[in-house]
């Protein structure tokens, strides 16, 4: 059984392509091609299911086309539109520090590195200009945004999904 806590969303089923079974799958990462992924992890009715991957193609650099083992027609892979897509943790394990996603670290607390507080939860990224950020949701239910930059990250320990942050003073306060 896959468990959520072991896969991180990547992207989301589109609209049927043709009809032979091939669908739009937009993703955020492409993890699931660095790693050479054999299957992509879907939710269907609250279920993670793996979709072996037959063949795939891109239309650009956050947009594929694939074909799922076992779904031949349109009407086969209709109940995927708008599925969420997620891949297993253990494929950024296998890819070099440099090509993990930030995406990855959604769910990992964020320390203090200096007084090992909790600063909060990682929920999101925020992707949509040049200077990514986390967002973080803190103790006290509030949300701050913080800069993604290598800089700032002093330490990642993987096995408890911790990362320890040396953020310049007061940036916490703004």
């Amino acid at each position: 059984m896959i468990r959520q806590e072991d896969v991180y969303q990547i992207g989301r089923m589109g609209r049927a392509h043709g009809l032979k079974g091939e669908i739009n799958f937009q993703f955020t990462d492409d993890v699931w091609d660095r790693a050479e992924a054999d299957y992509l992890i879907c939710e269907v009715d609250g279920i993670l299911v793996p979709f072996y991957l037959e063949e795939y193609r891109f239309r650009s650099d956050s947009t594929a086309i694939v074909k799922l083992e076992d779904l031949d027609s349109a009407d086969a892979v209709r109940f995927l539109v708008n599925s969420p897509v997620f891949i297993e943790k253990k494929y950024q394990k296998e890819l070099d520090e440099d090509e993990v996603s930030l995406a990855y670290f959604i769910g990992f607390q964020m320390l203090d590195s200096d007084t090992q507080e909790p600063i909060g939860i990682i929920i999101d990224i925020d992707d949509q200009t040049d200077n990514w950020l986390f967002i973080v949701k803190r103790p006290d239910g509030s949300e701050v945004m913080i800069p993604a930059h290598e800089e700032f990250i002093a330490e990642i320990r993987q096995e408890k999904k911790i990362m320890v942050m040396d953020l310049p003073i007061g940036l916490l306060d703004l």
